[in-house]
């Protein structure tokens, strides 16, 4: 009889380092695929222009009880400097029956951005917001949201 007990937990070796630094590439690759929606409406509006992830805040629950009424708040703080201040702003979903949600204008350069309503979703996804300002930056900020009773089950 062999009384011999096996060394467990065994460090990582040689091959699960190869197997990770092997794998690294695509698992970065998932992460960036992750920061997008895929959302033909999002995808189409964006186009090749540059989508900066700072400064605009996007706050909406990450568990909503009911996707009939979801609170969703959007704020870009300012000061804006001459000629890049915010021209409007578009709400995206990734699951409603309508891609572009909102849109919010503002024709009168203001100091800050505080948006406030609330949304109808259609299951549990991904949400984005998009500022665009007057000289054509583009701000972006997404949120996950998970619903636990549907909305837009008729298509509406």
């Amino acid at each position: 009889m062999n009384n011999a007990v096996p060394s467990w937990p065994r460090s990582p070796g040689r091959r699960a380092w190869l197997v990770g630094a092997a794998t690294a590439p695509w698992w970065a690759g998932q992460a960036l695929a992750q920061a997008e929606p895929e959302v033909a409406a999002y995808k189409a509006f964006i186009g090749t222009r540059a989508v900066r992830a700072e400064r605009l805040v996007l706050d909406i629950p990450r568990i909503a009880d009911n996707g009939n009424l979801v609170p969703v708040r959007i704020a870009m703080p300012g000061p804006f400097a001459p000629g890049a201040e915010v021209k409007s702003i578009h709400l995206f979903s990734q699951k409603n029956p309508v891609a572009q949600m909102a849109v919010f204008h503002f024709p009168v350069p203001v100091g800050r951005i505080e948006v406030e309503s609330r949304v109808r979703l259609a299951g549990s996804q991904r949400v984005a917001a998009v500022a665009t300002l007057a000289d054509g930056t583009l701000y972006a900020a997404t949120a996950d949201v998970t619903v636990t009773v549907s909305a837009c089950i008729d298509g509406t």
